[in-house]
């Protein structure tokens, strides 16, 4: 029998019996097995026990490919109630706001009133009602902060998406960073200490739980807090929220040290290579992770021919030459790697 012959003559699965005639279950039991729960969707047949189902979209049914028997039936589409054939058409059609966000003080469920003077036609807005909008603007935004610490939120987030942007950090280490914030805020760390200060950590703090490593230099160069202080206030941070974080690796900088470096591929693997035979034989314990990370880039980069100067992968990893120089003597002697100069 083909599909198409067993789709024509597809089964119901019998219907549970109904009266007096079916006991209710005692509260607390569980249902009996071989039946799914009634809101999850069945991936197996109870029949055949074939894994091999199709779902009718037309009829609403979920139907076993081997047998015929009918799983589900009547089921409700989750889906919207129109169709869009790309991106724009789909910002169009779409009837609901932006997703809830951690990265605004109020999480984005407040409203806000646009800053061009045109109506929700498009039309433009008579110059005697201009007056009015700018006093409904005004008082919008006073009414969104209502208290002090949403006043506060309001300015760290502010100043966490100015880091953020300027390091061009990606979405999910901001998240993890505003949500590193509002625990401070909830435990009552913030106080004595600088709000930028506290953002600074938490924004570390986040790169580095998200596997996205950034320097403790490379923070304070975008933010207007020194380095000692960002690693005293991440400390306290870390103490008091019990985060566990691990130690950052060489490995982690080697991708973005070889992307700024404009170096291949084959560089970035010899690299990896390097670092982890200098791991096995523990010549990375006690060391920095970024100057390893760069006298390894460099060693690649004279082996496979694409030479970058000491001094070129210095800037780029935030340390100085001679730091690259030691780093440098270590691995090849200890490693017996051949460099030709």
């Amino acid at each position: 029998m083909d599909r198409s012959d067993r789709r024509t003559s597809r089964v119901k699965a019998p219907a549970a019996p109904k009266g007096p005639e079916a006991p209710e279950a005692p509260e607390g039991s569980e249902a009996p097995p071989g039946r799914p729960p009634e809101s999850a969707v069945p991936s197996r047949c109870s029949s055949c026990g074939s894994n091999h189902l199709t779902r009718d979209y037309e009829r609403g049914e979920i139907v076993c490919d081997e047998c015929g028997l009918v799983l589900e039936e009547a089921m409700i589409d989750q889906g919207p109630d129109w169709r869009a054939f790309d991106a724009e058409q789909g910002e169009k059609r779409t009837r609901t706001g932006a997703p809830t966000t951690l990265t605004i003080h109020d999480k984005g469920l407040s409203t806000e009133i646009g800053w061009k003077n045109r109506d929700p036609y498009g039309k433009s807005i008579p110059t005697r009602n201009r007056a009015q909008l700018y006093r409904l603007r005004k008082w919008q935004r006073r009414i969104r902060v209502s208290n002090a610490t949403e006043r506060n939120l309001a300015f760290a987030l502010a100043e966490l998406d100015r880091i953020a942007s300027a390091m061009a950090l990606p979405r999910n280490v901001r998240e993890t960073a505003a949500m590193i914030y509002r625990r401070a805020v909830q435990r009552n760390l913030i106080r004595g200490r600088s709000i930028e200060g506290v953002v600074a950590a938490a924004l570390y703090g986040s790169c580095r739980q998200c596997n996205v490593p950034r320097t403790l230099d490379e923070i304070a160069s975008k933010s207007r807090i020194g380095r000692k202080e960002i690693g005293r206030t991440y400390r306290f941070m870390t103490r008091e929220l019990k985060l566990k974080l691990m130690p950052t690796r060489p490995q982690d900088y080697i991708q973005r040290f070889c992307s700024e470096l404009k170096l291949k591929g084959e560089v970035q693997t010899k690299a990896n290579e390097i670092l982890k035979e200098a791991t096995e034989r523990e010549l990375t314990s006690g060391r920095g992770p970024t100057g390893v990370a760069a006298a390894a880039i460099y060693i690649a980069s004279v082996q496979i021919g694409e030479r970058r100067t000491q001094r070129e992968v210095a800037e780029v990893a935030g340390v100085t030459e001679v730091t690259i120089r030691n780093r440098y003597k270590e691995l090849t002697e200890k490693l017996n790697l051949r460099v030709v100069l």
